[in-house]
């Protein structure tokens, strides 16, 4: 379901701008984004940072593309998002918090140096997807800028989960979950004692 609701936005986005324009666009984005944060609250679901900084910047920058009718500020607005995340992650790690341990640290156990390597990887990742937007934005049409926009940003999450799991299953950090190897091991134990 939160995925649906995160997925939301960007389709009406998407949809709007290929029936419309960027103007009608943005202010059914500002609108998708406020019923995202509606129904995240009627679900008494928890809202996190990057969702209330999605609404705010969606707000911000929509804001400003419609009043002065420029849609440089929305096309900036992947952009500082994702700056904001990497300077997130790394005045975190600075001031000693270190959010992708935050986050995942019920999922996985790290030592604190794969930590900081994952959290650094990942800043590396937001600071990147956030000059990519830039260079898409500034160099093809908006109807690709929009596209990209669609496809893109999940391709690029995809993109570093794959290679954080790559990462942390070469270095014996994670082992994959094979059923049937913990069943051979268990008949083997057996056989042998």
């Amino acid at each position: 379901m939160n995925q649906l609701l995160d997925f939301l936005p960007i389709a009406v986005f998407v949809a709007v701008f290929f029936t419309t324009d960027i103007y009608w666009a943005t202010g059914a984005l500002m609108i998708a984004v406020s019923v995202q944060l509606l129904a995240y609250k009627i679900l008494k679901r928890p809202i996190g940072r990057e969702l209330q900084l999605t609404f705010w910047a969606s707000m911000v920058f929509g804001g400003l593309t419609l009043v002065l009718r420029d849609e440089t500020f929305i096309q900036w607005k992947p952009t500082i998002i994702n700056w904001t995340l990497c300077g997130s992650l790394i005045v975190g790690h600075l001031m000693g918090r270190n959010l992708v341990a935050k986050v995942l640290s019920g999922q996985l156990q790290l030592p604190d140096v794969e930590w900081a390597r994952l959290n650094f990887g990942w800043a590396f990742g937001f600071f990147l997807a956030g000059a990519l937007n830039l260079v898409v934005a500034y160099n093809f049409s908006m109807e690709f800028w929009v596209t990209y926009k669609l496809v893109g940003g999940f391709a690029i999450t995809l993109l570093y989960i794959i290679i954080t799991l790559a990462y942390l299953t070469k270095n014996g950090l994670i082992e994959s979950q094979d059923p049937g190897r913990e069943k051979n091991a268990a008949n083997k134990q057996t056989i042998e004692g």
